[in-house]
């Protein structure tokens, strides 16, 4: 159990560390809001090393903690709301065995920009948000895609951790 937890306390770790990093990096890529989700790249090698509850725990985690250290309340409740949507997605593709990692990582950027498009529509209660939706959805393939490269690179090096040292 110990063991568990220091892995899990190393992904939130991580994924906290990208996340920081990448609000570092003054990128546009051509509309606002759109970032890579370098810290997407924790949740899925975690989501398919350790299972979908540890996933989920390091994902919502992470969330919480950048929101309190870079974020404000609203940052939280996007985040919850694209995070949230998209690690449900991903489980359900992932869970299909039809997918690769990188349709399940397109999955998951995609679902995440839906799902904070639906937060915006709700918190900011004005519909014509969602026509924001297209450039998102292009943001969501190529982000999606370029993470789960990542991924699939990180777990060709990376063994099962929880059965090291048994």
């Amino acid at each position: 159990m110990r063991k568990k937890t220091a892995f899990l306390g190393m992904f939130v770790a991580l994924a906290l560390i990208a996340s920081y990093v990448e609000s570092l990096i003054p990128v546009y890529f051509g509309a606002p809001g759109i970032k890579l989700g370098l810290a997407n790249l924790v949740t899925v090698v975690v989501l398919y090393r350790c299972g979908w509850k540890d996933a989920a725990f390091v994902s919502v985690l992470r969330i919480l903690l950048a929101g309190f250290l870079f974020g404000n309340v609203f940052s939280i409740l996007y985040s919850l709301a694209g995070g949230i949507l998209s690690f449900l997605v991903m489980c359900f593709f992932k869970r299909r065995k039809s997918f690769s990692i990188l349709g399940v990582s397109i999955a998951g950027g995609v679902s995440h920009n839906l799902g904070q498009i639906g937060a915006a529509v709700i918190l900011m209660e004005n519909g014509r948000i969602i026509f924001y939706f297209p450039a998102l959805m292009v943001a969501g393939i190529m982000t999606g895609l370029l993470i789960g490269i990542g991924s699939r690179e990180v777990l060709k090096r990376v063994p099962d951790l929880y059965q090291m040292g048994h």
